[in-house]
């Protein structure tokens, strides 16, 4: 058993893991606000947050969220136009951004206009100036949302990539995927510094991969690798998704 497992929470259907989700995001949220005075979040792309995306945008959480002290940041994304259906941007903007009331400015895409490098360089120097960061330190998020591929991949950070030992770099550019574009990814020491980390995974797809991640020995899978250093780690699944995890893992 993966000792670095964090908490687990399971839902019966992905509407309801959303749900939790999209509540977990608001609760943060106010809580960071009010704390320090703004709450910085990175998302993920694909299809599975977009269902948390949209219950972001309706009543009661559209009001909820103090989205006058939020920050917007990506995990990762694709370095397609935002116009394209695969750019994790265009997917956020169309399912929720442009339906809250958050200042444009404190919306943080990553650039895709200009080389994959160049971006990623880019993005790691509004990252460093946003969190007023001195030489060689790494962000804190207040919370970090991450998916997981059925090959193990999360962000953008598959497996063999030798960015997968990237320990300085905040952004990086790399290539691969589903679809097989030049991508921005934010690496492992930035994913691992977040407050907190929530994996949110869903169907039947994903149950043996997830049953890998957990009853795994050695961080062979880069999902494997997320450990929440000074923070706190949850997965939130369905229960298809959890379908092949072990009963003492899933009771405990």
């Amino acid at each position: 058993m993966n000792v670095n497992q964090g908490e687990i929470i399971i839902r019966d259907t992905p509407s309801q893991a959303a749900v939790a989700a999209a509540d977990l995001f608001a609760a943060t949220a106010r809580e960071r606000a009010s704390d320090k005075g703004f709450f910085a979040v990175a998302v993920s792309g694909g299809s599975t947050p977009r269902p948390m995306h949209r219950l972001l945008a309706e009543e009661p959480l559209r009001s909820d969220v103090p989205w006058d002290k939020t920050h917007i940041f990506w995990v990762d994304e694709r370095c397609v136009s935002f116009e394209d259906p695969a750019s994790n941007y265009g997917a956020a903007r169309k399912d929720f951004l442009e339906k809250i009331p958050i200042p444009a400015g404190q919306i943080h895409p990553m650039p895709v206009e200009i080389p994959p490098e160049e971006g990623a360089s880019n993005y790691q120097e509004k990252m460093s100036s946003f969190f007023q960061l001195e030489n060689k330190e790494f962000p804190n998020f207040d919370l970090i949302f991450l998916g997981l591929g059925t090959d193990g991949h999360t962000a953008s950070l598959f497996p063999g990539q030798r960015v997968l030992e990237e320990r300085e770099r905040l952004v990086v550019a790399v290539k691969g995927g589903d679809p097989y574009v030049n991508r921005l990814t934010m690496t492992l020491p930035v994913l691992n510094r977040a407050r907190q980390i929530v994996f949110l995974v869903s169907g039947k797809e994903k149950a043996g991969t997830l049953r890998t991640v957990f009853e795994g020995n050695q961080a062979r899978l880069p999902a494997q690798k997320i450990h929440a250093l000074d923070g706190k780690l949850t997965w939130l699944l369905d229960k298809e998704a959890a379908s092949l995890l072990p009963g003492e893992i899933i009771h405990d």
